[in-house]
């Protein structure tokens, strides 16, 4: 699929049939997100894939917040968890940041790295949606992550049950400014 394609069908996807999804698919996908760019190639982006009873522990105890997030997770075969290693994107070796942005890169780095896994995903017939709201922390405690590790998203990955429509999308117009 060229580029362009993938990133005007590619849809978010909350209805997921109960098709189970191939580890290797799943490694093929990471391997792919694995050329992501990152603040100094810190490569800090992590996944994990979780099924079973981890996640409707998930989808039961960190939803709270929006249940129909639970939903959605239920709805998948897998959820992945992306989570970053902290202190690195946007830090010095000195622990001390880089710019004025201070520690948000870290967050760039993992939407960089979110967007690359749904389109790749999408790319080998998958269907996925970014969740954000959700509690971290509670979902961090449940995957056993210590405190140099982070969580940015929930990732739902399956099949599609659905076929949403295109959004409304800005114009050109909108979007672009050219200056000189």
């Amino acid at each position: 699929m060229e580029v362009k394609e993938c990133l005007k069908t590619r849809r978010s996807v909350r209805q997921f049939t109960d098709r189970e999804v191939d580890p290797k698919l799943i490694e093929d996908i990471i391997d792919t997100v694995s050329y992501s760019p990152s603040w100094k190639n810190t490569q800090i982006t992590r996944y994990a894939a979780v099924t079973g009873e981890l996640k409707e522990r998930i989808a039961a105890e960190c939803t709270g917040q929006y249940s129909h997030n639970g939903d959605i997770i239920r709805s998948a075969p897998v959820l992945m968890v992306q989570y970053f290693i902290t202190k690195r994107s946007g830090y010095e070796r000195d622990g001390s940041f880089s710019t004025k942005k201070e520690g948000a890169w870290q967050m760039y780095d993992a939407g960089i790295s979110a967007g690359a896994f749904c389109n790749a995903a999408y790319d080998a017939g998958l269907s996925s949606v970014i969740l954000g709201i959700f509690d971290y922390d509670k979902t961090a405690e449940l995957l056993g992550l210590d405190e140099t590790k982070e969580v940015a998203a929930l990732i739902p990955l399956g099949y599609a049950a659905e076929t949403p429509a295109v959004p409304h999308k800005k114009g050109v117009s909108d979007l672009l400014t050219f200056l000189s």
